[in-house]
């Protein structure tokens, strides 16, 4: 994943090179005429262009190349909200169930539980790629090691990738054994999909059995929700009404993605976007809710 995010990279800026090659000759010649700053010369005859065509040349040049370049800066952005994204500091260690965010903006996220999974993780990445939004997703890692190329997927779509623990316990936890299920996921997930997750969600959302406080301890956010769409346990017309309810501007809306037969999640989906969006909501990740919150965060 790593080395083809790079080789992408690379290939875009050889192409920047190159379209910027073909204006280096341009500032060669006998008698070049000049446009926007951009010296040109259109024939190998040494024949003065026409004014008008030389100036619409040096005009497209440049807008190809300045295109090149806002591109080239938006995949690097996007890289670094992907893979590199460093958790702000009011939410450092804290654990949250939603997000303050500026009363102009209704935004919402999406998150996934338990995946990656067969079958239904491909489905709901199409449902959200229908929508253009990005959402995210807490990992298992052994369903990451067990489904690798999900994992790689699901990261590729844009989404961003956090840690639910290596096997989903309930029960109590030494530091230790906190540190090896959180750990273990962590690691995992950056080795096959080049993220690096700060986000972490306890199983069952249990924040006493020492999970979390390890994950606190680590600096990482403790993510948890304000809208519980209940999938693991409702029909889908009860998943649509739970999210309704319950949905608000900077919420967070928890549903899954794997651990069982997640179909009634597949159909609930479409319907709970359109009515969001039908109320006015866009959708963002929780990185991106957590972006646009700049007071200090308190536990809730």
């Amino acid at each position: 994943m790593i080395w083809q995010r790079r080789t992408l990279f690379a290939i875009a800026i050889a192409a920047a090179s190159f379209t910027f090659g073909l204006l280096i000759p341009a500032l060669k010649g006998n008698s070049p005429k000049t446009a926007n700053g951009i010296q040109i010369k259109l024939d190998l005859n040494n024949q003065d262009p026409d004014p008008i065509q030389a100036k619409s040349l040096a005009l497209s040049d440049a807008k190809v190349f300045q295109n090149l370049v806002a591109n080239l800066e938006r995949l690097e952005q996007e890289q670094k909200r992907i893979y590199d994204f460093s958790l702000p500091q009011a939410f450092q260690g804290k654990t949250i169930k939603s997000v303050q965010v500026p009363a102009e903006r209704k935004v919402i996220a999406l998150t996934f539980d338990d995946g990656p999974w067969p079958g239904t993780t491909n489905d709901i990445l199409y449902i959200l790629k229908k929508n253009n939004i990005k959402a995210t997703f807490f990992f298992l890692g052994r369903n990451v090691q067990n489904f690798p190329e999900l994992a790689k997927i699901v990261v590729n779509h844009g989404h961003v990738l956090a840690n639910h623990t290596w096997s989903h316990p309930y029960r109590q936890h030494s530091e230790a054994a906190a540190a090896s299920e959180i750990n273990r996921t962590t690691e995992i997930i950056y080795k096959l999909t080049g993220a690096k997750s700060v986000l972490f969600r306890p199983p069952g959302g249990y924040l006493t059995n020492g999970l979390a406080t390890y994950a606190a301890k680590q600096n990482q956010s403790v993510v948890m929700w304000s809208a519980d769409s209940q999938d693991y346990r409702t029909s889908s017309a009860n998943m649509v009404r739970n999210v309704l309810r319950d949905a608000s501007p900077g919420g967070i809306v928890l549903m899954h993605d794997g651990g069982g037969d997640r179909r009634k999640t597949v159909n609930a989906l479409p319907v709970i976007i359109d009515k969001l969006k039908a109320q006015g909501y866009e959708f963002v990740t929780v990185p991106e809710l957590m972006e646009m919150q700049k007071q200090p965060v308190a536990n809730r």
